[in-house]
C-alpha cells in the first residue's frame, strides 16, 4: 500500500484542536499561500497531513520570531519553488535570526532595569 493511502489525515477541526489555530486562520493561511495546497476529501473537506502539522508548527515559530506575514509567505513560496531557492531561504532566516538576537539583547537590558528597580523596592539594592 502506498504511503499516501496509509498516512493519517486530519479534519480542520482536528487541526484546530491540535494547533490552537482557528479554522478561520487555517483557511486564511491557505488563501494567502502560507500553507501548501491542502488535500480535500471526496466531499470537499480539507484533509491535513502530519507534514501539514509540521509546517504549521514551523510557521508558529516564525510568528514567534516576529517575522512579517509577507516574509513568511515569501518563504513558503521559495519552498514551493524548490531546491534552487535554498540560499534565499537561508538569507531570510539569517536576517530573522539577527533581528531576534537584537530583540533578545534589548529585552535582556530591559530585564536588568526591572531587576534593579525591584531590588530597590525590596531593599536589596542601593538607589
Amino acid at each position: 500500500m502506498s504511503q499516501s493511502l496509509t498516512q493519517t489525515r486530519y479534519t480542520i477541526s482536528e487541526v484546530e484542536a491540535r494547533t490552537g489555530l482557528t479554522q478561520h486562520t487555517l483557511r486564511w493561511y491557505e488563501r494567502i499561500g502560507l500553507m501548501p495546497h491542502v488535500d480535500r476529501s471526496h466531499s470537499g473537506q480539507r484533509r491535513f497531513t502530519d507534514k501539514d502539522l509540521d509546517w504549521l508548527a514551523f510557521v508558529g515559530k516564525l510568528r514567534t520570531t516576529g517575522m512579517s506575514v509577507a516574509d513568511m509567505v515569501r518563504y513558503a513560496e521559495l519552498v514551493r519553488e524548490g531546491g534552487h531557492t535554498v540560499g534565499e531561504r537561508r538569507e531570510l532566516l539569517e536576517r530573522t535570526r539577527h533581528e531576534v538576537r537584537e530583540r533578545i539583547s534589548e529585552l535582556t537590558d530591559a530585564l536588568g532595569v526591572l531587576d534593579y528597580k525591584i531590588g530597590i523596592y525590596s531593599g536589596k539594592a542601593q538607589p
